[in-house]
């Protein structure tokens, strides 16, 4: 038996199992355990803090702008930590380019956060 192979791989079998272990014992204990008790006003859609009022289907219901630019601020900014993350585990062995590189991808995303600044779209009512 190649227990290398074993060796390498005994750790990716136990988180994997983890990982489905762990999401299904929550939902099985949440049907055992939760309340069952519903009622009309949990029954009825709730989206994004705002009571809908539209009739369910249709799509001609207008949104805030707000909630269209904090996805927008969350898209830049998660895009921005998940590529700071292989630069750092890889910084020593990049050397200047790297550095540079980051610099240039670190400015132009301050740039974004400036923009969002003036135009508002940090601040809330």
């Amino acid at each position: 038996m190649n227990f290398e192979l074993l060796e390498n791989l005994l750790p990716l079998t136990l988180a994997l199992a983890l990982a489905l272990f762990v999401p299904t014992a929550m939902m099985v204990m949440s049907a055992i355990l939760g309340p069952r008790n519903a009622n009309n006003s949990k029954l009825s859609p709730y989206e994004c803090g705002i009571q809908s009022v539209a009739v369910s289907g249709d799509a001609r219901s207008r949104f805030n702008v707000k909630f269209y630019l904090t996805a927008m601020c969350f898209l830049v900014f998660d895009v921005e930590m998940v590529f700071l993350l292989p630069w750092a585990v890889l910084f020593q062995k990049m050397g200047w380019n790297g550095i540079t590189a980051m610099m240039g991808f670190l400015g132009i995303l301050a740039f974004g956060w400036l923009y969002l600044w003036k135009r508002g779209a940090l601040e809330w009512e």
